[in-house]
């Protein structure tokens, strides 16, 4: 052992016995955070290009910036730096992929994609024990260059992003049932308007009626999970977006589909915190899109702040980790990708940590005798308790780079 391990330890150690005074088990702490798995976003490598059409124009809501070197050009190199970026985290972990990440030797429209596209992701996936999620990408296309796409008023171009969406459902089954664990095809669309509409009702009721085609077929949920994905606004839908929460809220618990909860895509005052309790009771699983907002931006990555430290607060406190699935999505092309990834995922993963040490039974008896004094200076201590020192020993542990040592092999 040593020097360095030897300290690691004995912090842990004293970390232990000040959360065991509390009635803390952080042994079951770090077996717990050892199961999550966080689902990675493949285009923080390559700033949302895909491969389908390599240096075409982002539209669609969607904007990288920045030109830091070292941006991943072909698949192979994705992949290296998801490698990368699994050896520096504790634990076992997903990727979160999208349609235009495909592999083809010619040039496959977007409604004639099939599993065979994305044959040597799942031999990747395989090989490193990763689950594969999935997504359909209905931006940055000819065929959504007005921004609406499942509920334009153009048959014929919803039928085309409906059978895009229909194709990427199959490749979702493809997935799980060849890695064994579920894929979750998670559905987002750019679709609104800049300045106010004359007529909110009639996209709702054709975004309505295309998910209802899509959704038809029924999939094994053993293989296939279905996801839909609120949007607050975008570029180029300020005023107006047709996949609203109120909307997509409606429709995923009228259906038994999951409903996605992007920490970005909301009001400044709003919080994912308070509506995953809310919706806990009415779904019996939920997709959680963590990143970061800044003002109009939600795209960045994820810090150690009070929002991502609230939501998985919330995770936990609702014994929901097997319900709640946490995938990532931000990109940022202005630092190195690898390190964006790495820092957070870290973070995400701090904050359940976090989450994990709190002794729950000890708040929960305080609030029911009403003694809510004692709740608060409780609540107020533990962010001063020693979790940076159970989060170390976990990643001593997982044999993962501890602390900012995580840097170095990333500038090598």
């Amino acid at each position: 052992m040593t020097i360095a391990e030897a300290k690691i330890r004995n912090a842990y150690a004293l970390a232990s016995e000040r959360y065991t005074a509390l009635g803390v088990d952080t042994e079951k702490a770090v077996a717990q955070l050892e199961k999550v798995a966080i689902s990675l976003h493949c285009w923080q490598a390559d700033d949302v290009g895909g491969f389908e059409n390599p240096g075409g124009e982002l539209s669609g809501g969607i904007a990288a910036t920045g030109n830091y070197p070292g941006k991943a050009r072909t698949p192979d190199e994705l992949r290296k730096d998801l490698d990368l970026v699994y050896s520096l985290l504790p634990g076992s972990h997903r990727l979160n992929l999208h349609a235009i990440y495909i592999e083809a030797d010619h040039e496959v429209p977007r409604n004639g994609i099939e599993p065979c596209h994305f044959s040597v992701w799942k031999v990747w996936a395989k090989a490193n024990n990763h689950g594969i999620d999935f997504n359909p990408t209905c931006f940055s296309h000819s065929m959504s260059a007005d921004g609406f796409t499942l509920s334009h008023r153009d048959e014929g171009i919803r039928n085309f992003w409906i059978e895009h969406c229909i194709a990427c459902r199959k490749i979702g089954e493809y997935f799980g049932e060849e890695l064994g664990t579920p894929a979750i095809t998670n559905i987002w669309i750019p679709d609104g308007y800049k300045d106010t509409p004359a007529d909110r009702r009639t996209p709702r009721e054709l975004l309505r009626n295309s998910l209802n085609a899509i959704l038809a077929e029924k999939i094994d949920p053993r293989y296939n999970l279905d996801a839909v994905e609120p949007k607050l606004f975008g570029i180029g839908s300020e005023s107006y977006v047709v996949g609203s929460m109120g909307f997509y809220l409606s429709y995923a618990l009228s259906r038994n589909i999951l409903l996605t909860l992007d920490t970005g895509n909301l009001h400044p005052k709003e919080s994912n915190a308070d509506k995953i309790p809310a919706l806990l009771p009415f779904f019996d699983e939920l997709l959680l899109h963590v990143n970061r907002g800044v003002r109009w931006d939600s795209d960045h990555v994820v810090t150690f702040n009070d929002e991502i430290q609230s939501v998985t607060q919330e995770v936990v406190r609702n014994d929901a980790l097997e319900r709640v699935h946490i995938g990532l999505d931000y990109f940022d092309a202005s630092i190195n990708r690898v390190a964006a990834w790495t820092i957070g995922t870290r973070n995400t993963l701090k904050a359940l940590m976090m989450a994990l040490l709190e002794p729950q039974e000890v708040l929960k008896q305080f609030e029911i005798e009403g003694n809510f004094s004692s709740r608060l200076a409780l609540q107020e201590e533990l962010k001063a308790m020693p979790f940076s020192a159970v989060w170390a020993y976990y990643c001593l542990l997982a044999q993962v780079p501890v602390g900012l040592d995580f840097m170095d092999t990333i500038k090598e």
